[in-house]
């Protein structure tokens, strides 16, 4: 599959994808409603699931900065940064992002906000002193990418959904612990529906990371994809994902909640490509040696 195929397909997936998390967690909240006998559980969960995406939508950035300890960049002392990042935003149609950069040795970057008008660019230091001027344009190419996909929103909402399912879950488990009230109707029903319903909505939390996941790891090929496109030289971005894929460090700052963000784990290489599938399904990040050759391969 070549590299404009390969865009087509990950989108329609994508989206896919997005509508399986969200069918997880009406099913989760109907789950725990139809357990207890009380319609108003579902409404409640809908709402809160709404109002902690509002929330996130308009925060993430700022949160993500954050999380990993990031500051403003300077264009004096990252000079090459900031023209690259100029250069390619004009050849793609975008305002250019704001840049914050990372005081850490690993080579990484992300993007995160909510649009393209509230879009940021981070980059590691490391990064930015490892890569030639060519590679350092396929990584931004990269994250503006993402920008351009509308990424940075889709992969927030997916955070958000996942760590709601979560919670809504552990409440559930900690309600029926200390002998929350289950309706009189379920506890004469069927045995056997309510052992489904207890199981979906214990197992939910795990459909849910492993459907973010999946959704990170298809963002990543359409950003290699869209990246490669927009500078016209994917030998560039092949290039720096070794470079990423071969630094065995983890990030000072790597963090479970923002691991799917970056364009290769901050915790460091495991080795990709040499995994067991259980290993590859709940990983962040597709193998480098996979990009790499998606990204070189002969275009039709």
């Amino acid at each position: 599959m070549n590299l404009y195929e390969q865009r087509s397909s990950n989108i329609r997936r994508t989206w896919a994808l997005i509508l399986g998390f969200l069918v997880v967690v009406i099913a989760v909240g109907y789950a725990i409603s139809w357990y207890y006998g009380n319609p108003a559980i579902l409404y409640i969960a809908v709402f809160f699931a709404v109002a902690t995406n509002f929330y996130a939508y308009w925060a993430s950035d700022t949160l993500v900065l954050s999380l990993n300890r990031a500051h403003p960049a300077s264009r004096e002392e990252f000079f090459d940064f900031y023209t690259v990042t100029e250069n390619l935003a004009i050849t793609a149609g975008l305002p250019k992002p704001k840049l914050y950069v990372i005081d850490d040795p690993a080579p990484n970057a992300f993007a995160t906000g909510r649009d393209e008008k509230h879009a940021v660019v981070c980059a590691t230091t490391g990064l930015l002193a490892m890569m030639t001027r060519p590679e350092l344009e396929g990584v931004i190419a990269h994250e503006l990418s993402h920008i351009k996909n509308r990424d940075i929103l889709l992969m927030t909402v997916a955070v958000v959904l996942a760590g709601f399912v979560a919670i809504i879950a552990n409440i559930f488990l900690r309600m029926s612990y200390f002998g929350g009230g289950r309706s009189s109707d379920n506890k004469n029903g069927n045995a056997l529906l309510v052992v489904l319903a207890v199981v979906g909505i214990v197992l939910a939390p795990v459909a849910a990371k492993l459907i973010q996941l999946a959704i990170s790891r298809r963002r990543e090929y359409l950003a290699d994809a869209s990246g490669a496109l927009l500078t016209r030289y994917p030998e560039g971005l092949a290039s720096a994902l070794r470079k990423i894929g071969g630094y065995s460090a983890p990030m000072q700052s790597a963090n479970l909640a923002t691991a799917h963000l970056f364009i290769g784990d901050p915790f460091g290489a495991k080795g990709e490509g040499s995994g067991n599938w259980i290993e590859k399904l709940f990983s962040t990040h597709p193998p480098i040696p996979d990009r790499v050759k998606a990204l070189l391969a002969p275009q039709a």
